[in-house]
């Protein structure tokens, strides 16, 4: 009965001409590729003096920090966290189970 009605030759090529327009615009918007960053799933060593050097500097340490600045993944930070915890490096300031804040030892 119904059905799609078929188009006449002049909106057949508006449609074709839409469709050129829409994909130069897309190819237009891709820009450069995106860096791919290695994430490593080994946290650095708790007893370099180095690494330790470091955490003291920063204010504030949370695990995206660590990983961010290690390249490690968050996981990893978080038992690093924790083991530095253990050693006295760090400080608890407060956390949930998802979350967990410290600051370098005094």
């Amino acid at each position: 009965m119904g059905g799609k009605k078929k188009l006449g030759i002049k909106q057949m090529e508006k449609q074709q001409e839409d469709k050129a327009e829409d994909k130069s615009k897309k190819e237009k918007k891709t820009g450069p590729p995106q860096k791919k960053t290695n994430i490593s799933i080994m946290a650095p060593d708790v007893k370099d003096d180095k690494i330790i050097a470091e955490i003291k500097k920063m204010s504030v340490l949370t695990p995206y920090a660590i990983a961010t600045r290690y390249g490690i993944r968050i996981s990893a930070a978080k038992d690093f966290l924790e083991q530095l915890e253990n050693n006295g490096a760090i400080q608890l300031v407060s956390g949930s189970h998802s979350l967990k804040i410290y600051k370098p030892a005094a």
